[in-house]
């Protein structure tokens, strides 16, 4: 394949039209719409489905792109570093993050860089689901207990605990009693909370009542009073204080570690590492804080 065929068709696969890719770039559709079918034939697989308004991938072409958006984007932030000589940083830097750290955290960081780098763009997608950096083109990903692999590395950015609270209206079952029970989607098979509440072990029998998909709305569910959740300590802290939740327990043997982490090919990248690195900092102490201000 030709690396400046192949670029122009993911020039235009990513802009979703060869109207939007022409306008963006300053080059005609009609020149951008041969390299698509020079692309075509050499590979002789159909990649486009060409409409009279749009264009629209096929499976082969939702393949190549995958595969290839992220390499493309490394070749072109190479020769951005090369001819800068390393002196500022610059290209586009995809970063995918849990919603809830991306609203209380990653959000501000990210701006803070942005104005020392401001040659550099920032793209950013709060989404709780699994994301594979590679595959869909991501710089980096924030990550919650990653399982060790060869091809990821990174740095931990902090610790957490996980809490079992309910509005103080919910009343506290015995212990190993059923409770009314907030959970995320995905969980599979519900089992047993096991927390310590400052007297030693105390278990109680989860009975779903709600499952919601990001940690934000199970909050928010909770502070209505309709029963007891799971949820990171660095988020009802505050309110535990201030006597807005009540504390039922920290759970045993659940505890949490946030990293960024990004591939191992990319270690020579400087808008990777200066990142992770600033990002880093921002948690000196490795713990989050999170105010109802936030």
């Amino acid at each position: 394949m030709d690396l400046e065929t192949l670029a122009d068709f993911v020039l235009v696969a990513a802009h979703g039209g060869l109207g939007k890719a022409a306008r963006s770039t300053g080059r005609s559709k009609a020149t951008l719409s041969r390299k698509v079918t020079e692309l075509e034939d050499a590979l002789q697989v159909r990649l486009v489905d060409r409409g009279a308004t749009h264009l629209r991938l096929t499976a082969e072409g939702e393949a190549l792109l995958t595969r290839t958006r992220g390499l493309i984007g490394e070749l072109a932030q190479a020769g951005d570093d090369i001819r800068n000589g390393g002196s500022q940083l610059s290209g586009l830097l995809r970063i995918t993050a849990p919603v809830l750290f991306s609203h209380v955290a990653l959000s501000r960081a990210a701006a803070l860089f942005s104005q020392l780098h401001p040659h550099l763009q920032i793209e950013i997608n709060a989404e709780d689901r699994f994301v594979d950096p590679v595959e869909e083109g991501y710089d980096l990903v924030i990550r919650t207990n990653p399982k060790p692999t060869e091809s990821m590395v990174g740095r931990r950015l902090f610790t957490d605990e996980l809490a079992l609270v309910a509005a103080p209206k919910v009343t506290r079952p015995p212990a190993g009693g059923p409770v009314d029970a907030i959970l995320m989607s995905r969980i599979g098979e519900v089992r047993d909370w096991v927390v310590d509440a400052g007297e030693g072990p105390v278990t109680y029998q989860p009975q779903p009542i709600m499952r919601l998909s990001l940690i934000m709305m199970i909050h928010q569910a909770v502070q209505a009073g309709r029963g007891a959740a799971v949820l990171p300590w660095s988020l009802v802290a505050e309110e535990v204080a201030l006597g807005r939740l009540a504390h039922w327990g920290h759970v045993i043997n659940r505890p949490i570690e946030v990293w960024v982490l990004h591939a191992s090919s990319r270690l020579s990248s400087p808008k990777v590492t200066s990142f992770a690195a600033f990002l880093a900092a921002q948690f000196p102490d490795g713990k989050l804080l999170i105010s109802s201000k936030s």
